[in-house]
C-alpha cells in the first residue's frame, strides 16, 4: 500500500450530475468534543487533520450545523477557507440539548435560519450540498421540502441531500427537488439501508453511509475481515472501507477522524483492490451478522 496515500484511486462520483468529488470523502463530526458537543479535547491535532484532509485529495468533507454545535462548521472555515476544489456538505434540522441528544426541528423557517447561518459560519455564498438531517415527524414533510425547494430555487443551496430517509420518503421529495444523495446508517455489518441503496444505485443518487468502519463481531481472529486485511497489509476497517467502496458505484464513504494518522489510515484504504472472492465472503458474512 501507498506510502502517501491519496484519495483519487477510490474513484469519481458527480454529485446532481455536475459536481465532481473523489468517493472517499471526509466526515467532520468528530472535531467536536464528547459526546458531538464543545470543542475537540485536542484542538490542534483537530485542526491539523483538517488541513491534511485536501492534501489527501478529499474533496468531500460532510459536516453540519450540529456538531458541537456549530464546531465543526467554525473550524472547517478557519483552517481551510478559502475553499479550493473542496466541496463542503452541511446539514441542518436537528436541534441540541446537551452532549448525545438530537432532537429534529423541521419547521420552514427553522430550516431556513439553519442555512443562513451556516453560510455565515462557512463564509460561503451558496452551499454545494445541503441536507436534511432528519425529517421531521411533527411538521409535514411537505412544509420541510417546500422550503428546501424554496432555498435551492433562491441560491442559497446548489444540491440538495437527505439522511435516513426510505424509499417513500425519498420519492416523496424528489416532487419539489432534485435528491442529489442520501445519507443513512450503513456498513459491512448493518444493512438496514440495503433497498434505499439499491434505489440510489438505479437513479444516481449518490450515498453516503455514515458509521462506515463499524463492523463489530466480524473482526475477530479466524474472521473473513482479518483474514482479508492481513493479505493486504491492511486494518480492518480500511478493508471495511475497502469493501463499501467495491460495493456500489454511488457509494460515498466518510469516515471521520480528529486524528491526522487516522485519517490517513483512511484514505490509504482507497488503494485496496478486492477481488471478487473476498468481496463476496465479506458480503455473506456481514450479511449473515446484519440479519
Amino acid at each position: 500500500m501507498s506510502t502517501s496515500p491519496n484519495v483519487s484511486a477510490s474513484g469519481q462520483f458527480k454529485i446532481g450530475g455536475d459536481l465532481a468529488i473523489n468517493r472517499l470523502g471526509f466526515g467532520a463530526m468528530r472535531i467536536t468534543g464528547k459526546g458531538i458537543w464543545g470543542d475537540p479535547p485536542d484542538p490542534a491535532a483537530a485542526r491539523a487533520t483538517l488541513k491534511r484532509v485536501p492534501e489527501l485529495g478529499i474533496n468531500l468533507i460532510d459536516t453540519a450545523d450540529s456538531y458541537g454545535p456549530y464546531v465543526s462548521e467554525d473550524l472547517i472555515r478557519e483552517v481551510l477557507h478559502p475553499y479550493k476544489n473542496v466541496v463542503v456538505a452541511t446539514k441542518a434540522g436537528l436541534t441540541r440539548q446537551g452532549p448525545d441528544i438530537w432532537l429534529p426541528l423541521g419547521r420552514p423557517e427553522y430550516l431556513r435560519q439553519c442555512t443562513l447561518m451556516s453560510l455565515r459560519r462557512l463564509g460561503q455564498e451558496r452551499i454545494d450540498l445541503w441536507q436534511l438531517h432528519r425529517i421531521d415527524p411533527k411538521v409535514p414533510r411537505d412544509e420541510q421540502f417546500e422550503a428546501i425547494a424554496s432555498m435551492q430555487k433562491e441560491g442559497l443551496i446548489r444540491h440538495v441531500g437527505l439522511s435516513e430517509v426510505n424509499v417513500e420518503e425519498i420519492e416523496a421529495a424528489r416532487k419539489y427537488f432534485t435528491v442529489a444523495t442520501v445519507q443513512n446508517l450503513y456498513n459491512l455489518a448493518n444493512r438496514q439501508s440495503e433497498k434505499v441503496l439499491d434505489y440510489c444505485d438505479r437513479h444516481g443518487i449518490g450515498f453516503i453511509p455514515w458509521f462506515p468502519l463499524a463492523a463489530g463481531e466480524l473482526t475477530g481472529p479466524g474472521s473473513v475481515i482479518a483474514g482479508v486485511a492481513a493479505r493486504h497489509k491492511a486494518s480492518n476497517g480500511q478493508v471495511a472501507l475497502a469493501w463499501l467502496l467495491k460495493r456500489s458505484k454511488v457509494m460515498l464513504p466518510i469516515p471521520g477522524t480528529g486524528s491526522v494518522h487516522h485519517l490517513e489510515e483512511n484514505a490509504a484504504a482507497a488503494t485496496i483492490q478486492l477481488s471478487d472472492a473476498d468481496f463476496d465472503a465479506l458480503d455473506k458474512q456481514g450479511a449473515h451478522a446484519a440479519s
